[in-house]
């Protein structure tokens, strides 16, 4: 039986101030949810604003406590319709995203599984991407930031682009492109332009081999999306926003892969039915940053590209948690330990709990 739920949220400055072609910002908030039945606690969280907590504590927690552990499922189904006259996306989708992503962490460690496990994995390692490059970067933090990931490994990296001049663009996809030598080279725009600024940035993109253009234009522009992706041969992707399985049916139709972010799209549960939405329409999926939260859950995703490891949410979880897996060697391998393997460590965090 599910005894307690508890979310905090805890606001942790950037290592540098960080843009990319539609905002800027010098902090990122995680909310963490804690899920506990008798003595065993399952974790799980997003990132975005305190008031996802707010919705977990005050609106979700009663529709879960005391319910049965062991059935995510009816939790799920539970907080969906809770949500009704609150409006899912957004906010309370996030809220959710973690409590369900909880409830999972605590169902495994009280059948003393590893998560994957339970899951049922089809793969014992899910490749990642190195992804940053903000467009606050100077050469020097740029050029190290790649060079980085490409020293551990990591076959392909990601930079923004957008919100600045064309040639700046260009200049800076060139040194990614020199910097990394052979790797596979993504860009993301962050639905940064225009459809026919897109289509003219596309072309170009292609003198420095780019493999992926994420958000060419808003993620919300099909139609967009779709003219992009008809006037390039390189993959146009998009998804991160979505908050339920329709918006992913949706958008099967206007991109090469489909991003899903278990932290938005209403959990473990939902993501795992996005996977399906999307191999029917013969997609894989690619998850949108919060590694550690989504290593276990991508291992048992059939249609799988890779996950993002993404510099913000990589150091916070390195910083807040224990057992952060390896990007070494461009893949991660989920952990053996009970749940997802990750430990809250809130001494470390408490310096950064907002009241």
């Amino acid at each position: 039986m599910i005894d307690t739920l508890q979310a905090s949220a805890f606001k942790i400055p950037t290592s540098s101030p960080e843009a990319d072609g539609t905002l800027a910002w010098d902090s990122t908030t995680l909310v963490l949810v804690e899920v506990s039945s008798g003595d065993v606690t399952g974790t799980g969280w997003t990132y975005g604003s305190p008031a996802c907590a707010t919705v977990a504590a005050h609106d979700l927690a009663p529709v879960v406590h005391g319910r049965d552990a062991m059935d995510v499922g009816g939790s799920w189904n539970a907080m969906r319709a809770a949500l009704r006259n609150i409006g899912r996306p957004g906010v309370a989708g996030m809220a959710m995203s973690a409590v369900d992503c909880a409830l999972w962490d605590l169902k495994a460690r009280l059948l003393d599984l590893p998560l994957h496990r339970l899951l049922g994995a089809v793969h014992d390692s899910v490749p990642v991407y190195g992804s940053g490059g903000f467009t606050t970067y100077d050469e020097r933090q740029l050029a190290e930031q790649l060079s980085g990931w490409v020293e551990q490994g990591i076959p392909r990296v990601k930079i923004k682009i957008g919100g600045e001049p064309l040639e700046r663009d260009l200049r800076r996809v060139a040194q990614a492109r020199d910097v990394i030598g052979s790797a596979e080279l993504y860009v993301d725009a962050n639905g940064a332009y225009s459809v026919g600024e897109a289509c003219r940035v596309a072309a170009r993109l292609a003198a420095y081999d780019v493999t992926w253009f994420e958000e060419p234009v808003s993620s919300d522009d099909l139609a967009g999306l779709r003219t992009v992706r008809e006037q390039t041969s390189i993959d146009v992707t998009a998804g991160e926003y979505g908050y339920d399985l329709v918006y992913f049916e949706r958008m099967a139709g206007a991109v090469d892969c489909l991003q899903v972010d278990v932290t938005r799209c209403g959990g473990i549960t939902e993501l795992l039915r996005i996977a399906a939405v999307a191999e029917a329409h013969g997609l894989q999926v690619s998850g949108h940053c919060a590694p550690a939260l989504h290593v276990a859950a991508l291992a048992a995703v059939p249609n799988l590209r890779h996950l993002e490891w993404f510099h913000d949410h990589t150091r916070i979880e390195s910083m807040l948690f224990d057992g952060l897996p390896d990007p070494a060697g461009g893949r991660l391998t989920p952990s053996d330990a009970p749940g997802h393997g990750m430990t809250w460590l809130p001494f470390a965090a408490a310096k950064y709990c907002l009241a």
